[in-house]
């Protein structure tokens, strides 16, 4: 095989010119003070893109991107900084605009099986890493050591928002939080867009704080009763009331959060936990959205 074979089977998942076009105006202004940067710009995100995608140490990063210190430099001072996050946002408004976007949102978790690489961080991280909690967001389930990720996807199986929990964490009380985090900015001086047409989810879910509070936001929701719950309403004759509405024809679309982990998962640094802090493993998670988006919106 040819060298330049070799190099396009190396480098075919990088950026293309038509992603990086649309990524470069979203990046942070070069700064005139200090050194003029050694390695470019577009190689340490696909460095970082690298790394996300095939998961494993960061000292495994080929060097045609640059030394496997300076992508993870890029990488943490992204994260700290919160540049990560508002690239994700900005492209989640720029698929607004051009309607992209579904506001039907389907709210589930997974489990990810933490990597033995993820243990070992510093117990006082959580003091000195804002955002980090104490836990690390790793913790004990069925599965072992692992961590979960609480997610709202639209119909088009893009991600909105995400909470990292331990693995053993229940479902339900997520989901207000989740909601929560949805965020998406609109162009000119209106308010970003926080709440959704209507929130989709499995029995887990089903709960009478979570449904009040979905009807005090006045979004439709679209959950199954639990089958003790229904007993027990009948079981209380007119007092039980009516049963909440229950469409199932917009149910069948709730499978979207499901294939949109199983795509978030095809990137082997999501599939297995590797960071050791939980504010990593969510500026992975961040990084992989962005990829997704890019590729949506190219």
């Amino acid at each position: 095989m040819s060298t330049l074979a070799v190099r396009a089977a190396e480098t075919r998942h990088d950026l293309t010119d038509a992603q990086w076009e649309l990524l470069q105006p979203l990046l942070p202004a070069r700064s005139h003070l200090g050194r003029p940067r050694k390695y470019p710009l577009r190689d340490l995100i696909n460095g970082v893109r690298h790394r996300v995608r095939a998961g494993g140490p960061w000292r495994d990063v080929p060097s045609r991107y640059a030394p496997w210190w300076r992508v993870y430099a890029l990488f943490r001072a992204w994260q700290i900084s919160g540049i990560w996050e508002e690239i994700e946002s900005h492209l989640q408004a720029m698929a607004d605009e051009r309607g992209m976007v579904g506001w039907d949102i389907s709210v589930d978790s997974t489990t990810i099986r933490a990597h033995v690489h993820a243990a070992g961080a510093r117990r006082d991280a959580h003091e000195k890493v804002a955002g980090e909690p104490a836990d690390h967001g790793l913790g004990r389930s069925r599965g072992g050591w692992a961590t979960k990720i609480h997610l709202g996807c639209d119909q088009h199986l893009q991600s909105l928002s995400f909470v990292v929990t331990p693995g053993q964490a229940g479902d339900a009380p997520q989901l207000i939080t989740v909601l929560e985090g949805i965020r998406v900015i609109r162009g000119g001086r209106g308010r970003p867009r926080t709440r959704p047409d209507r929130v989709l989810a499995d029995k887990a879910y089903s709960s009478r704080a979570i449904r009040e509070h979905l009807r005090r936001r006045r979004i439709a929701a679209t959950i199954p009763m639990k089958a003790d719950q229904d007993r027990h309403r009948r079981s209380r004759g007119s007092k039980g009331g009516r049963p909440p509405v229950f469409d199932a024809d917009a149910y069948k679309g709730r499978n979207v959060v499901e294939r949109c982990f199983g795509a978030l998962k095809h990137k082997r640094g999501i599939a297995t936990r590797y960071d050791k802090l939980a504010v990593r493993f969510q500026a992975a998670i961040r990084v992989a959205n962005i990829d997704r988006w890019l590729k949506r919106l190219s």
